[in-house]
C-alpha cells in the first residue's frame, strides 16, 4: 500500500497514468475514498496523470487525533506533493476536497497550476450547517446507520436515488468501516471554515461545476465563489445532486478532460 510521511503520519496515495504527464489531483468528499474516483481515473489517465489521496482522518492514511483544520489539510497536500517530486499540478476535488483545493490555490499558487472545484463552499451558512449536523451527532454516536440515513438523500438527486436504492440500502456496512471519531474531526474542521474574502487571491484558471439539483453546496456557493475568482468557468450539470461526479460521471469526465487539456502547459 503506497503511502508517503508527510507532516508526521502517512498519507495514502494513488498515481495513475503516463509518467510523464501532468498531474490531476483530486482530493476526496468527506465520506468519500480513492475508489469513489473510479468512473474518472478510468477516462482522465487517457489524457493525464491522477493523483489520488485520503487525506489526515480518511480511509488508509493515518487517523491522528484532532483538532484537524483545512489549513492542516493543504499543508499535507503540498507534503505529499514534494515527497512525489511533484512540483505544479492541476488541483480538484469535490465538497470537502473543493475546499481543500481552494484553500491550497490561495496559500500555494505556486504548485497550482489550475484549479478545479466540484460543488464546494467558501462560508457556510446555516441552513448548511444545519442540514450536516445530524452527520456530525451521527459520528459522535458511532452510528453508521444513522449518518447513511441523515446523508444520502442530501447527497443524491431523487432520479439517482430511486434508481440506486439497492446499492443505497447496502451501504450501512460501508458506512460502519468509517473511523467515526476521526470523521467528527473532520465535520469540525469543516465548520470552521470561512474564506470568501481571500479568493480574490487566486489567479488561475478555473472550473466551478456544481449539479444542477445540489441541495446542500449548490448554485448559490457556487456563484458566491465566482464572483470572487476572476474570469473563473462555471458549469451546472443537469437532474445532478451534491455527488456529481458519481450521478454523472461522463459529463463531468468531459468537463474535467477539457479544462486541463487547455491549461496544461503545453496543450495538446
Amino acid at each position: 500500500m503506497p503511502t508517503a510521511l508527510v507532516n508526521g503520519i502517512n498519507l495514502y496515495y494513488e498515481l495513475h497514468g503516463p509518467q510523464d504527464a501532468e498531474v490531476l489531483v483530486l482530493s476526496n468528499g468527506i465520506m468519500m475514498s480513492t475508489a469513489s474516483w473510479a468512473f474518472q481515473t478510468a477516462e482522465l489517465v487517457k489524457h493525464m496523470r491522477v493523483l489520488l489521496y485520503d487525506c489526515r482522518g480518511m480511509w488508509k492514511s493515518d487517523h491522528p487525533q484532532g483538532p484537524y483544520s483545512m489549513e492542516q489539510h493543504t499543508d499535507d497536500l503540498k507534503g505529499l506533493l514534494d515527497a512525489l517530486g511533484i512540483q505544479q499540478a492541476h488541483i480538484g476535488g469535490i465538497s470537502y476536497g473543493a475546499e481543500i483545493s481552494m484553500l491550497f490555490a490561495i496559500r500555494y499558487p505556486q504548485y497550482t497550476r489550475s484549479l478545479i472545484v466540484m460543488d464546494g463552499v467558501s462560508e457556510i451558512h446555516p441552513l448548511l450547517k444545519g442540514q450536516t449536523y445530524p452527520w456530525l451527532m451521527a459520528a459522535k454516536n458511532n452510528d453508521p446507520e444513522l449518518l447513511l440515513r441523515t446523508s444520502y438523500h442530501l447527497n443524491f438527486a431523487e432520479e439517482w436515488i430511486r434508481a440506486n436504492q439497492t446499492f443505497i440500502d447496502n451501504s450501512v456496512a460501508r458506512y460502519a468501516e468509517i473511523d467515526m471519531a476521526a470523521l467528527a474531526e473532520l465535520m469540525k474542521a469543516f465548520y470552521n471554515l470561512d474564506f470568501t474574502n481571500q479568493l480574490l487571491q487566486i489567479k488561475v484558471p478555473t472550473l466551478l461545476i456544481v449539479g444542477e439539483s445540489d441541495l446542500i453546496k449548490g448554485r448559490e456557493y457556487a456563484e458566491i465563489i465566482a464572483s470572487h475568482i476572476p474570469q473563473a468557468e462555471f458549469a451546472i450539470i443537469p437532474q445532478a445532486g451534491h455527488a456529481v461526479c458519481l450521478e454523472k460521471p461522463a459529463m463531468v469526465n468531459t468537463l474535467l478532460i477539457g479544462f486541463v487539456k487547455k491549461h496544461m502547459s503545453v496543450p495538446e
